[in-house]
């Protein structure tokens, strides 16, 4: 099941991190300005999950409108060349990564923008603009770099809940991942397969903390591995 999960959940939660990041970062420029207000406005919808917006895009897309299919990961039966296999599999993928993001991309768009611009207001960077710097080499040096930390630990948090999956959204979607067969084995009662995701995530939690403490050393000059306090 894992890669189908990674397929689709991995897909959808790596276009909207990307996305939220530049979307952000091209807020934080233009503070204030009509798209700033929208993303605003439109952050509380993400309140809702994906699996909400879901069943709306299946009910327009694929009962109405029949542009798209209802769910599965391709066309029964399944395409015998490779190119068509890939083409039948994007198509599935847009109905489930398009509610993904929707569900998403506003307020993480509003996080990492009020994340930029409480950077952007530092003194050094005050001090940058007062020098003439270019706003790219600004944002490059002195906005992007000191939020390299937190960039990669939402990054790399986004990458171990690849592990779980989304269990109602796989499940709405008809997809064979983990999240669908997590939601297969609660019905069941199957306790090995409940326990043994829960487990293995938990490992997976544990090594990603334990191995950002070392990335962090990497793109941080202020922060030092096994670096000791100063003496009184």
């Amino acid at each position: 099941r894992l890669p189908a999960t990674l397929v689709m959940w991995g897909a959808a939660n790596f276009f909207l991190f990307f996305l939220a990041l530049f979307l952000g970062l091209y807020l934080s420029r233009r503070y204030g300005s009509l798209l700033d207000r929208i993303v605003i406005a439109l952050a509380p919808t993400s309140a809702a999950p994906a699996w909400f917006y879901g069943i709306f895009l299946i009910l327009i897309f694929a009962a109405v409108l029949k542009l798209l299919p209802f769910g599965g990961m391709v066309d029964a039966p399944p395409p015998e060349t490779k190119l068509g296999y890939l083409l039948s599999l994007g198509e599935h993928l847009i109905l489930p990564v398009t509610a993904q993001v929707i569900s998403s991309i506003f307020l993480a768009a509003f996080h990492q923008r009020t994340f930029f611009l409480i950077y952007s207001q530092e003194d050094y960077v005050e001090m940058a603009k007062a020098k003439g710097l270019s706003d790219r080499e600004i944002e490059r040096r002195y906005v992007l770099r000191p939020t390299l930390p937190t960039i990669i630990t939402g990054f790399a948090l986004t990458v171990i809940t690849l592990w779980q999956g989304a269990t109602i959204l796989e499940t709405i979607f008809n997809w064979p991942g983990l999240g669908r067969a997590i939601y297969m084995a609660v019905g069941l009662y199957d306790t090995p397969v409940i326990v043994g995701s829960a487990v293995i995530y938990a490992y997976l939690l544990a090594l990603t903390v334990f191995l950002l403490d070392f990335i962090y050393a990497l793109v941080d000059p202020r922060i030092r591995v096994g670096g000791g306090g100063r003496k009184a």
